[in-house]
């Protein structure tokens, strides 16, 4: 009852909408076991430096070589997706209903994928950026050589109250309300066809970016490769999306982030 063939069918809808979800958990689980396995690699190097006391911060004056650049850009990429497809998942989910409905794919399904391509193309784009910034606070000796978290006061101090402050803001608000309102921004960011799709994709992937982008940098401060920080940051964003006061979960976490970078910052 209520899976019906042909026009309209529910049971197509459903299938869909599973496979949908589907995706979204195996890319989820796969981004975080690769995250899992690095972190593991650097707990590894760290016991080591710590057993033949070599310097901490000895792996900053090592220059990066090309591997090291790819590594290091294919773990923000991963760690991104895993991070930010999960909290997209209720938009992801609400445009493939859309598209659904509205009959004009031969291949919905195909739709959904385009638009979450536009979305993870965004975030592939801060990805090069981070590791960018990565090299740059490695170069300058900024960042600890295993797990990557802040060596300087003021620099951590600096980022935390810049991302507190951020939280506050009309342009994180104005981000996050697109976010939070899947219906809202497919009504009025609409587009058809594949190309519509991928387009749709890259402008919910700019506001998500617009949103989150000063969080993502906060684990410059809290460490690179800490799973536990880059499990409480993608919490963070997961309920400033879906929780009924999102609104208050940002400004409250941006207070405690502004006092924790003036801690900080009297600690110089």
């Amino acid at each position: 009852m209520g899976l019906r063939s042909g026009d309209g069918s529910p049971s197509i809808y459903n299938r869909d909408r599973v496979i949908i979800i589907v995706a979204i958990v195996i890319i989820t689980c796969v981004s975080w076991m690769y995250l899992f396995n690095q972190s593991s690699d650097m707990d590894e190097m760290s016991s080591l430096e710590s057993t033949t006391g070599l310097s901490r911060a000895m792996p900053n004056m090592v220059p990066w070589g090309f591997s090291d650049w790819i590594s290091m850009f294919v773990m923000w990429f991963v760690m991104m997706v895993g991070m930010m497809v999960p909290t997209a998942s209720p938009m992801i989910l609400m445009f493939s209903t859309v598209n659904q409905r509205k009959k004009e794919q031969n291949q919905p399904f195909v739709a959904t994928a385009i638009f979450l391509s536009g979305y993870v193309l965004v975030w592939l784009g801060f990805s090069i950026g981070a590791t960018a910034t990565n090299w740059i606070l490695h170069s300058n000796t900024l960042l600890s050589g295993i797990m990557g978290e802040s060596t300087n006061n003021l620099f951590g101090g600096v980022l935390l109250i810049s991302a507190g402050i951020f939280q506050w803001t009309p342009i994180k608000k104005a981000c996050l309300n697109n976010c939070r309102t899947p219906m809202g921004f497919l009504m009025t960011e609409w587009k058809n066809g594949f190309y519509g799709a991928l387009k749709m994709g890259l402008n919910h992937g700019i506001y998500c970016l617009g949103c989150c982008w000063l969080l993502m940098a906060l684990l410059f401060v809290l460490g690179v490769m800490n799973l536990l920080w880059i499990a409480v940051l993608t919490t963070i964003v997961l309920f400033e999306k879906v929780a009924p006061k999102g609104t208050w979960v940002s400004r409250l976490t941006g207070i405690g982030f502004a006092v924790w970078g003036v801690m900080l910052l009297f600690q110089i």
